[in-house]
């Protein structure tokens, strides 16, 4: 039925479209209150929709075309060619890290050096095992199965996934109450592999099942240029060497953010220049998108500001940041956090979050006491009278 005064069809699908965007936003509750509106942030690790349509092309297919991560490429190519001589299905695998670092490209790696099909799904999106089910059994010969966010499968899931990942069968529930009866599915052998940004949020039963578990970490900036470089051959795009060590420099250790800002850069250049990328033109680009010379944006300044100014420099515990920046303390955590304690702008304590030199140093604050090295007002010992020996006789 199509609603009074609508258009059927299309109608229908821009209230989708808006609701989507709506929740791409923030409308949903998050920790029991509204989560707030921001806008994207240039330098945040996770997909844009832009991002997703240009990384298809930007991806590398091969491990040798795979920059970075040289101890996972390593065991990367010894299991593969373990899989190719045994001519079977490679064993689980389990890709984690921060966002943007390159698990699914890792995964379709994996499915093209196989020369198997690859399904892709997300955690979420599995509610019921009758979709389980039909991914599976729709996978080719050694098929691979990723699924992404896979910390954020339903429980009821997982159980349905045990012996599908150990004895390759399913046993599938059919009706309720007194009429209902199993059914059990023999599969082919498949592989699954997992993407995940929250490995400590996998229940361990499920861990347990991946034979392979990797963890990626931030690339360092030569490895960074070489990406910049690569995706600008892609793109059609002139970058000088100079240019591509600066947009690196000021990826945060991503290759997702690197990609972004090279794509954003080559816009100035286009418009403001001649559409070469050179170094002034990199670093005026940057400059109007407020990606600083380290690689932090607004919301990294606003943290270590707020950190330094409403606490001291702290110890403060999270949940107070989050509620002086109106963020989740979760998106604090996994998506601001990481970064700032790598780069040492931030350190963590049994007590708190607290600012380091380099952050007052960043932000051209004065130095407090406590990293000056001088007291911070503790008392000293007591000092009592030296007492006489006595005789001993």
């Amino acid at each position: 039925m199509t609603p009074r005064g609508k258009a059927p069809g299309k109608a229908a699908s821009g209230e989708g479209m808006t609701e989507f965007l709506g929740a791409k936003r923030g409308s949903a509750k998050t920790a029991g209150r509204p989560a707030q509106e921001h806008p994207s942030r240039l330098a945040d690790p996770a997909p844009f929709p832009e991002d997703v349509r240009e990384e298809k092309r930007l991806r590398p297919l091969s491990l040798d075309e795979f920059v970075g991560q040289p101890l996972v490429r390593e065991q990367l190519s010894i299991f593969l060619a373990a899989a190719r001589q045994r001519g079977e299905a490679m064993d689980h695998v389990l890709f984690h890290g921060p966002p943007g670092l390159g698990k699914t490209t890792l995964a379709t790696i994996v499915a093209h050096e196989l020369g198997v099909e690859i399904t892709h799904t997300s955690g979420p999106v599995i509610e019921r095992a009758g979709d389980l089910a039909g991914l599976i059994t729709n996978l080719g010969p050694r098929g691979i199965l990723f699924v992404d966010e896979i910390h954020r499968l339903a429980p009821v899931i997982e159980e349905y996934l045990y012996s599908a990942l150990e004895d390759f069968t399913l046993d599938i529930l059919l009706d309720r109450g007194a009429s209902a009866r199993s059914l059990k599915l023999t599969l082919d052998p498949f592989t699954l592999i997992g993407a995940t940004t929250r490995s400590g949020l996998l229940s361990a039963p499920m861990r347990a099942r991946f034979g392979v578990t990797m963890r990626l970490d931030f690339y360092s900036a030569s490895d960074l240029t070489l990406i910049v470089k690569r995706s600008a051959g892609i793109l059609g795009t002139s970058v000088d060497e100079n240019a591509a060590v600066e947009i690196a420099r000021r990826s945060r250790g991503t290759p997702r953010v690197a990609n972004r800002l090279l794509r954003r850069v080559r816009d100035f250049a286009l418009v403001k220049a001649d559409g070469n990328v050179t170094l002034d033109v990199t670093r005026e680009a940057l400059r109007l998108l407020e990606v600083d010379e380290r690689g932090l944006d607004e919301m990294d300044r606003r943290m270590l500001e707020a950190l330094i100014q409403r606490y001291d420099g702290g110890p403060v515990g999270l949940q107070s940041l989050a509620v002086v920046l109106g963020e989740d303390s979760g998106t604090l955590e996994d998506v601001y956090e990481p970064f700032l304690v790598q780069e040492g702008f931030i350190r963590r304590t049994p007590r708190g979050r607290e600012a380091t030199r380099l952050a007052y140093e960043h932000l051209g604050l004065a130095l407090p006491a406590r990293l000056k090295g001088e007291a911070v007002g503790e008392p000293e010992p007591p000092k009592y009278p030296e007492q006489p020996e006595l005789p001993l006789s």
